[in-house]
């Protein structure tokens, strides 16, 4: 549904205006993933004592780490710039040849395939922080409940439409 050549502003807001809300609020959800994940990765990617946001290195007593490098690095990586290749490929709507190849279900966009994904992703992510012992808090029961929305919002036959 994207433009062929140059869009007025009129036809922009026709474009937008035929999306489902469970698609807006899908593509909204996914920004705030990433806008959550992206800096908190990078922060950890740049001091992996996880001091810079108030991580002690405790926190990893239970898992396979001695520093938060490979946390930092996907979180960063996988729920943070994935969504933004997601939200680009459900607003565009364009067929990339890379992502359809590596797409699973292969009757569905692969930014929908997708967006499934990462909301398992952040599930599992959170589930493992917890079975390590992390101490659990307001935002782990906040970002497991985004990742349950991004899943029901992913198979909702209105966002697929």
């Amino acid at each position: 549904m994207a433009c062929s050549e140059w869009c007025t502003s009129t036809e922009i807001m026709r474009i937008d205006m035929k999306r489902s809300v469970s698609s807006i609020l899908l593509t909204v959800l996914l920004i705030i993933l990433a806008i959550g994940a992206i800096p908190a990765g990078l922060s950890l990617i740049i001091d992996p004592t996880g001091a810079g946001i108030g991580l002690p290195l405790s926190t990893l007593e239970f898992s396979p780490f001695r520093n938060f490098l490979v946390p930092g690095l996907f979180l960063f990586l996988i729920l943070g710039l994935f969504p933004v290749v997601i939200v680009y490929g459900l607003l565009s709507q364009k067929q990339l040849a890379w992502f359809n190849r590596i797409n699973p279900d292969k009757k569905e966009h692969w930014a929908l395939a997708y967006s499934f994904y990462a909301g398992l992703i952040l599930i599992l992510w959170i589930s493992t922080q917890l079975l390590m012992g992390v101490t659990h808090d307001i935002l782990h029961f906040a970002y497991t409940l985004l990742g349950i929305l991004i899943v029901i919002l992913s198979k909702l036959s209105a966002t697929r439409s």
